[in-house]
């Protein structure tokens, strides 16, 4: 058995790791979409590094675009065996991967009208709505503990990640040669004491282990409470400088923290009168796909549903649909607050809305995850003092705060909790993986002080024979 890695490979985003066994069968763990990439991220998404027909299985952690969002592709490009999940991640994908389809579609109106007027070939999405639809097709959900047979030789557990609702780890029972290997992927592993999700469960003894590693350098301890610095930012810039709030945040995940952190304050009393837009169609479609996913919430969300039947919704909020509607706030001299998507403001309405903020010092741009480094977000995060939005300069006069405290990722104290479960003289090999390459070399040091003698840091495309 042997596994290769193809994305999430010293960086964060395309997460895809393919494992081949002796009798040919091919398991790919993820397929994910390149994310803020710069320049190669075109070409990182146009080539798998592998034959996608020859794809027997497709294992996938979470929705999240960055595991998910090449599905269609692969489906595109001969790719016809099952896709297992957990219901809400089959549910969550078929929006987001929707959505990215529509997004590929209007991005290219644009870019081709250039095209053409260069007398140059036209540019092809990376697929179409149809190829969402296939892919749809070909998903069978599984529960989290139950045991699933996807073969003779490999038997398949998810266990739930407390990453966002729906997401998994990843334990794959494997028997070649009349001998069983335990291989586990943890996914995108959430914080202990998430907001709104249960904690992550422990999982079974594994040999070879993927262990995701965005925050293998970083705490998330942050000196006053969530809730505080959110309403402080919020107070500050809209009822003192009269400015707005503009929030980056994923549709799945982020922007229900942030509503359920709005709400709690409405009901202490706390939350002063300004208006607060999800501007992002995507965002409000998860909210009510989360909202029936009450399974997956922790004891503290349980509480608050007792008293109120809605944890994500509250006066003043308003959802945006209308295109239209959108443009007309950034006309609109009104002190607000935006939450859109996407998280690392590289796409969709979010970019018009710091466009249209950033050269004016009443407003604030809120950063509440993580960026990759390259994409606006993390330029913005780096702290440059102009940025280039659509080809075009613009000055950073609004100022730019963060809340790292509010990822869904845990910290590296959360992962070595995550892994404590295993005994690291059991483990063959650890994987790092979905991390830029300086953090998870400090990670490793952190790995190798707490027994796991034989940690690897997989480059892009790296082979691993699995003994």
């Amino acid at each position: 058995m042997k596994i290769n890695f193809h994305g999430a490979a010293r960086n964060v985003t395309g997460s895809k790791h393919l494992i081949t066994l002796k009798s040919g069968k091919k398991i790919l763990l993820d397929c994910g979409l390149f994310q803020g990439m710069g320049k190669e991220t075109d070409e990182l998404n146009a080539h798998f590094g592998f034959v996608p027909s020859e794809v027997d299985f497709l294992i996938l952690s979470h929705a999240h675009i960055d595991h998910s969002g090449l599905i269609p592709r692969l489906v595109a490009q001969g790719f016809n065996g099952v896709i297992y999940s957990t219901q809400a991640t089959k549910e969550l994908c078929r929006i987001l991967l929707m959505d990215s389809a529509k997004i590929q579609a209007g991005d290219l109106k644009y870019k081709n009208k250039k095209l053409a007027r260069q007398g140059k070939p036209l540019a092809q999405p990376l697929y179409e709505e149809s190829d969402v639809e296939r892919a749809m097709n070909l998903f069978i959900t599984v529960e989290y503990l139950e045991s699933t047979r996807l073969s003779d030789q490999v038997n398949l557990q998810f266990i739930d990640a407390g990453h966002i609702i729906g997401s998994a780890s990843v334990h794959l029972t494997i028997t070649e040669d009349k001998k069983t290997t335990h291989l586990s992927f943890s996914g995108d592993v959430g914080q202990y004491g998430d907001m709104l999700l249960r904690a992550p469960q422990k999982f079974p003894q594994a040999d070879y282990l993927l262990l995701e590693s965005t925050y293998g350098n970083r705490l998330h301890q942050a000196a006053q409470p969530t809730s505080q610095v959110l309403l402080n930012i919020i107070k500050d810039t809209c009822e003192v400088k009269k400015g707005k709030v503009i929030i980056p945040a994923f549709s799945v995940g982020r922007t229900q923290e942030i509503l359920y952190l709005l709400n709690n304050l409405e009901l202490e009393g706390k939350l002063p009168p300004v208006k607060v837009y999800v501007d992002s169609p995507l965002s409000a479609k998860a909210t009510r796909i989360i909202e029936n996913h009450a399974e997956g919430f922790n004891a503290d969300v349980k509480d608050i549903l007792e008293i109120d039947d809605n944890p994500f919704d509250f006066k003043g909020l308003h959802f945006i649909n209308d295109v239209e509607e959108s443009k007309a706030l950034n006309k609109s001299n009104e002190p607000y607050v935006i939450i859109s998507a996407s998280g690392m403001a590289e796409a969709g309405r979010v970019k018009h809305h710091i466009k249209n903020a950033i050269s004016d010092s009443k407003n604030t741009i809120l950063m509440v995850g993580y960026c990759e480094p390259h994409s606006l977000g993390g330029r913005l995060l780096n702290g440059d003092k102009q940025v280039n939005i659509y080809g075009d300069p613009f000055e950073v006069l609004a100022e730019v705060k963060s809340i790292q405290s509010m990822s869904a990722h845990g910290d590296y104290i959360d992962l070595l909790q995550f892994i404590s479960c295993q005994d690291p003289k059991k483990i063959k090999t650890l994987f790092l993986v979905h991390g830029e390459y300086e953090v998870q070399k400090e990670f490793r040091l952190k790995l190798i002080e707490k027994g796991f003698t034989n940690v690897e840091i997989p480059d892009r495309h790296q082979e691993f024979e699995l003994n």
